[in-house]
């Protein structure tokens, strides 16, 4: 369901291309969006949240929670909305332009899950599209495989970037962000997590000790025990905080 003629195309040329999946049908707007799901039934939709006459998520809203509960993949051109719509509920998102391998990874997620938990994603959807304003969300999405994982902001001691790959590194595990540094840096803004480097973002609250290498180097260790170098003017605001 995609207001743009283009995207729609791209879509069902790939979809096309999976033996187990029909289609069967496609809309330019929400209205049409949505009687289409309630005529057809369909297991899956792939939703764009920006559509006009009635958006994705007032789509979502305005589902019957019948017998038959289709499965919610997000498609959207802005990662802010897709994040938000999968910590909601969404199975998956899809960022556009949608490559062939990141369209299978959603299908085969799909077919993983069960009609009760599709209720549920679709219930916890419905709730977050009648609220009147989306929430600035505070969960960061992760990536182990072919899983997504949820992480809240507290649980995380740091983020590093090696080369285009940032990493999540907790107490337990360590996993794929998919979001840049950047980015995450932006959406942590006034939160417990500062830059130490050009390649790392680390949480203050999880910082075990402080050491001084030489005039203008600091050693930041964690509670994980891992260090990160970080230069005297990074360091001295880490240390501010600290003692704060």
């Amino acid at each position: 369901m995609d207001d743009e003629p283009i995207a729609r195309a791209i879509l069902r040329e790939e979809l096309e291309s999976f033996d187990d999946v029909e289609i069967v049908g496609e809309a330019e707007n929400g209205a049409i969006a949505l009687d289409s799901i309630h005529e057809k039934h369909p297991d899956l939709v792939l939703l764009d949240l920006q559509m006009p006459a009635m958006g994705g998520f007032e789509v979502v809203q305005n589902l019957r929670n019948g017998t038959h509960i289709p499965v919610i993949v997000v498609v959207t051109a802005y990662d802010k909305y897709a994040l938000q719509a999968f910590e909601a509920g969404a199975i998956d998102y899809l960022l556009k332009p949608v490559s062939g391998e990141r369209l299978a990874e959603a299908v085969e997620r799909v077919r993983r899950f069960t009609g009760r938990e599709a209720a549920e994603r679709l219930t916890r959807l419905q709730e977050m599209a009648g609220q009147p304003a989306i929430p600035q969300a505070r969960r960061i999405v992760g990536k182990i495989g072919e899983e997504y994982v949820l992480l809240g902001a507290d649980e995380i001691l740091a983020f590093q970037a090696e080369g285009d790959i940032v990493w999540i590194i907790t107490a337990k595990k360590k996993c794929r962000a998919t979001q840049t540094l950047k980015v995450l840096e932006q959406r942590l803004k006034n939160t417990s997590f500062r830059r130490v480097h050009r390649n790392a973002l680390v949480n203050v609250d999880h910082v075990r000790k402080m050491s001084a290498l030489s005039s203008q180097r600091w050693l930041i260790t964690l509670a994980n025990d891992q260090g990160f170098v970080a230069s005297k003017r990074q360091g001295r605001k880490v240390r501010q905080l600290l003692h704060g």
